[in-house]
C-alpha cells in the first residue's frame, strides 16, 4: 500500500475562486503547486553535528494556485495568515523582517535571479492541512511551494529538488533570520523515505529507502501533546549548543569531527570544564547516529522488527541522554506533556510498535508506530487524554514538491 491518491478537483475550483476573490478574475493558465509535510524517522539532533537522519515526506500538504500578473509584484494570499506582497525591485535580505513570511518568498526569488533567472510577477492563494507547530515542518512546506512554483514559472522546471532545498534553507538562513539545516527542505523537496548525511556542510548525501510501513503492518502516528514551542526556544537551542560546546573543547567544529572513543577519553576534564549535560548529550549524539545507520539497514533490508527495536533504543536516548523531552521536574516545574505521551504511548501499545520523542523535542509531538490493528484504539486513547484529533495517522508522500500547469 503506498498511501491514497488524492483527488485535488474540489481544491482547485475552492482555490481558484479565492484567487479571482482576491486579485480580480484570473486570465490566463494556472499554476497548481504542491508541498508535503515531513516526518523525522531516524535522527534526533545528529543532522546539525554532521551526522545523519532518516525523514519521509508525509500525505499532509501545502497547496497552491498561481497566476502570473504581469507586474512586479509578488502576491501571495494563505488560508490563516496575512497576505503577502514583495516587490520584485527590491530582494536584498533586511533583518527588520526577519521571521516574516514576506522574507522567505523575497528570499528565494533573490536567489532564483542569483542563478540567472528573471523573476516575473505572480498572484497566488495557499492553505494547508499541515499543522503549524505539529512537527511536520510546515514551515518547509511552505518554502518549497514557493519554490517549486517558481521553478517552473520562471525556470522551465530546470533545477532539481535538492537544488530548490537548498535554495529554500539558504532563504531561511539568510533573509528569513532562522540557523536551521537542511534536513526538512530535503525531505519535503524529494518526497519518500530518504536516508540523509551532513558531513559535509556544502553537500548533502542522500540515499532513497524503499519501504512502506503500511504494507509492514504498521502506522506512523503523530501526537499533539500541547506543548508551547515558543516557551522552549531557549531549551531547543541549547543542545546544539553544548554539544558544539563539548566539540569545541576537542578542538573541533562539530561532533561529526570527532569518535566516540574520543569524548570518551576526555569526560573526566569535560565534566569538569562544561557540566554534566553537556557530556551525556554528545554521547547521545554518537548513540542515536549508530541507531540512524542500523535502521536505515533494517528498513532497506525489510526487517520491521529489528527497525522498532532500534526505534525504542532511540527513544531511550533521547529521554536519557540528550534530555530534550521537557525540564527535569522540580518544585517550580512539574508540567512535562510530552513524558506524559509517551507513557501512555506505551501503556496503549502494551509492548508493541515504538514511541519516541518527534523531531527538536520539548513538547510538540511524539511519535509512533502503531500495528494496523491497534490504531483506532491508541488513536482513541491518545485523543482522549490531548483532545480530538491529537493523534493523526500519516502515509507517505512519493512525490514531493511538484508545480504542474493546469
Amino acid at each position: 500500500m503506498t498511501g491514497k491518491t488524492i483527488d485535488r478537483t474540489e481544491q482547485v475550483s475552492r482555490l481558484s475562486a479565492r484567487l479571482d476573490g482576491t486579485y480580480g478574475e484570473a486570465d490566463g493558465r494556472l499554476l497548481l503547486a504542491v508541498a508535503p509535510g515531513r516526518s523525522e524517522i531516524a535522527g534526533n539532533h545528529t543532522d546539525h553535528e554532521g551526522g545523519h537522519v532518516i525523514a519521509g515526506a508525509v500525505q499532509k500538504y501545502t497547496v497552491g494556485l498561481y497566476h502570473p500578473n504581469g507586474g512586479r509584484a509578488l502576491r501571495l494570499a494563505s488560508a490563516g495568515f496575512a497576505p503577502v506582497e514583495v516587490s520584485l525591485d527590491d530582494l536584498a535580505a533586511d533583518p527588520a523582517e526577519y521571521g516574516r513570511t514576506s522574507a522567505l518568498v523575497r528570499g528565494l526569488a533573490a536567489l532564483f535571479a542569483e542563478r540567472g533567472y528573471t523573476p516575473r510577477g505572480f498572484d497566488a492563494v495557499a492553505e494547508s492541512d499541515v499543522p503549524a507547530g505539529s512537527g511536520l515542518s510546515s514551515s518547509a512546506a511552505f518554502e518549497l511551494l514557493v519554490a517549486a512554483a517558481m521553478n517552473t514559472l520562471w525556470a522551465e522546471g530546470a533545477l532539481a529538488p535538492i537544488e530548490l532545498a537548498q535554495m529554500a534553507q539558504r532563504a531561511e538562513n539568510e533573509w528569513f533570520g532562522k540557523p536551521c539545516g537542511l534536513m526538512d527542505q530535503a525531505s519535503s523537496a524529494l518526497g519518500g523515505i530518504q536516508h540523509m548525511g551532513f558531513r559535509d556542510p556544502g553537500h548533502i548525501e542522500v540515499e532513497g529507502i524503499d519501504f512502506d510501513f503500511a504494507d509492514a503492518g504498521y502506522g506512523l502516528c503523530l501526537v499533539a501533546v500541547g506543548a508551547d514551542h515558543a516557551a522552549k526556544t531557549d531549551d531547543y537551542a541549547a543542545v546544539p549548543g553544548e554539544m558544539q560546546a563539548v566539540a569545541r573543547a576537542l578542538g573541533v567544529a562539530r561532533l561529526g569531527d570527532l569518535t566516540r572513543a574520543d569524548v570518551l577519553a576526555r569526560i573526566p576534564a569535560l565534566r569538569s570544564e562544561l557540566g554534566d549535560r553537556p557530556v551525556l548529550r554528545a554521547l547521545h549524539y554518537f548513540h542515536e547516529d549508530a541507531l540512524v545507520e542500523a535502521r536505515a539497514v533494517a528498513l532497506t533490508a525489510g526487517d520491521i522488527d529489528r527497525f522498532l527495536a532500534l526505534e525504542n533504543a532511540s527513544g531511550a536516548s533521547s529521554a536519557m541522554f540528550l534530555q530534550n523531552i521537557g525540564g527535569a521536574v522540580t518544585s517550580a516545574q512539574t508540567e512535562q506533556p510530552a513524558m506524559v505521551a509517551l507513557a501512555v504511548a506505551t501503556s496503549l501499545l502494551g509492548g508493541e510498535g515504538a514511541v519516541r520523542i518527534h523531531g527538536g523535542g520539548f513538547g510538540g509531538t511524539i511519535q509512533a508506530f502503531v500495528p494496523v490493528d491497534r490504531i483506532e484504539g491508541f488513536t482513541a486513547g491518545m485523543d482522549a487524554v490531548f483532545g480530538d484529533g491529537a493523534c493523526q495517522v500519516c502515509q507517505i508522500d512519493h512525490d514531493g514538491a511538484h508545480a504542474s500547469w493546469l
